[in-house]
């Protein structure tokens, strides 16, 4: 686990750090959930191990409506009672826009055996951590994420109903030097903002669609990279307010234009930081002997087993990696836009779903590979979990690659079934997830706990959308039928 530079390494240095302060942030993981405590109540809260929280955060799902179904840590029966709050110290930083309130992340255990709730998606991650770091690994990972933005507010946007929506900028203008121009204090102050808030961005610019920008987080930890792609988003919503913008995270805004990814890159590292996939120095020359082909050949048999553990299971995790309605329909016909829908690999290929990063294309130091099916709606503490658990259980069963990459693969393929599609929309996506014999429920993967319970969630989700009537829904039929 990575810590911020701010982090103190115990109580008194704590008291210390908030010797002017009066009141205290905490948040919670997800949509990011949270409340002011005074500091007298923040470190008494510290001292004796925890403070108690409604349980309904785990209970309703992002508009405060109560899950369909009564699900494992909140319902009724018990009566939403509290569990237990764990203030994490190594996640204190400061809110440079909120007059440098300081801020703590927030992981939850059961009350009664002080253990992590199986919902809770830091414990989520920590637990996968863990398990690598027994083995004598370390998870490191990145995201980047693409998002629309709009010249609205909160309010304006309800007023048109979420339609009619002016972008921030016209037309097309991927890894453009003007549009940025146009918004240049607020351009500059998500990359300067984030930076105080201690979420270091290593690239920020336009890409291509009205309004939207990308920008990739800096390379760490996959815990505190985790923590700094959901607090990305909130920085991002903060100082959008202040400039009048609201950056969407949606999935896929517009049905005719690209959709908005949030691609991971994953590595594993040993003890002394060296990247487990990376190849030896004299394997450089020619690439590794026994590789399977040679969009692998430059990533070692470790990697390759955790590049076949993930292609293995991609199937089956895929609600913890595109969790809403609207991510699916990014994957519908991805080809046009990049967005994969198969189980694909490829080296440096962005029509694959995983990208295999190695010599040439990058140093040995930087081989990793990158998962491209995510969309900027995903929980990062989910998605990493499910994508590293995949793939050590790929280098624990020496699993073979699934077939040829996507170079050597046809769009005829796929219609023949010689490659595996994955699912097209988050009902099949659940169903297959939550079937007794899904690798998610694996222990070593995500647990059934975890699987009962997100797969319920949602299972609430798809509810909603069946019983939805769209506006394509009234202009299609209600005059014609």
């Amino acid at each position: 686990m990575s810590s911020t530079s701010l982090a103190p390494k115990s109580v008194e240095e704590l008291k210390a750090l908030l010797e002017n302060d009066i009141k205290v942030k905490v948040a919670v993981d997800g949509v990011l959930r949270g409340k002011f405590m005074s500091k007298d109540k923040f470190l008494s809260a510290v001292q004796g191990g925890g403070f108690g929280f409604c349980s309904v955060i785990f209970g309703w799902d992002m508009h405060d409506t109560v899950y369909s179904n009564e699900l494992l840590i909140s319902n009724r029966g018990n009566g939403y009672r509290d569990i237990l709050a764990e203030i994490d110290l190594s996640t204190f930083r400061r809110v440079p826009w909120e007059n440098n309130v300081p801020f703590f992340l927030l992981s939850f255990l059961d009350p009664e055996t002080r253990k992590p709730i199986c919902a809770d998606p830091r414990g989520v991650l920590k637990k996968t951590c863990d398990r690598a770091e027994a083995k004598g690994w370390h998870c490191y990972a990145g995201c980047e994420y693409e998002y629309f933005q709009f010249k609205e507010t909160a309010d304006s946007v309800a007023e048109k109903k979420f339609t009619d929506l002016q972008p921030l900028t016209a037309g097309m203008h991927g890894y453009s030097l003007l549009r940025t121009q146009l918004n240049n204090d607020y351009f500059h102050a998500i990359f300067d903002e984030t930076a105080k808030f201690e979420v270091p961005l290593e690239g920020h610019h336009t890409e291509t669609g009205p309004g939207v920008y990308e920008t990739a987080l800096a390379y760490t930890a996959a815990l505190r990279m985790a923590d700094n792609a959901l607090l990305f988003k909130f920085a991002a919503k903060s100082i959008g307010m202040k400039y009048g913008v609201i950056p969407s995270f949606m999935a896929k805004p517009w049905g005719n234009l690209p959709g908005c990814s949030g691609h991971i890159h994953v590595s594993l590292r040993d003890s002394n930081g060296k990247s487990l996939f990376a190849v030896s120095e004299s394997e450089l020359k020619t690439g590794r002997e026994g590789a399977t082909n040679d969009d692998v050949k430059f990533l070692s048999q470790e990697g390759e087993w955790f590049l076949a553990g993930v292609l293995d299971g991609l199937p089956d995790i895929m609600p913890a990696l595109v969790p809403t309605i609207n991510g699916y329909k990014r994957l519908v016909g991805g080809e046009a836009f990049w967005a994969p829908n198969a189980v694909t690999y490829g080296y440096d290929s962005r029509a694959a779903s995983v990208r295999v990063l190695s010599p040439p294309s990058v140093p040995p130091s930087a081989t990793r590979l990158e998962v491209r099916v995510l969309g900027a709606d995903m929980n990062p503490y989910f998605a990493l979990s499910a994508i590293f658990s995949l793939g050590m259980r790929g280098i624990e069963k020496k699993l073979q690659l699934p077939g040829p990459p996507i170079g050597q693969l046809s769009v005829e393929d796929k219609r023949n079934g010689k490659i595996q599609m994955l699912p097209q929309s988050l009902e099949a996506a659940t169903k297959r997830m939550m079937r007794p014999e899904s690798i998610a429920r694996e222990e070593s993967v995500l647990g059934s706990d975890f699987v009962d319970h997100f797969g319920g969630t949602r299972q609430h989700e798809v509810k909603l959308w069946n019983e939805a009537v769209t506006n394509w829904e009234v202009e299609r039929y209600l005059e014609l039928v």
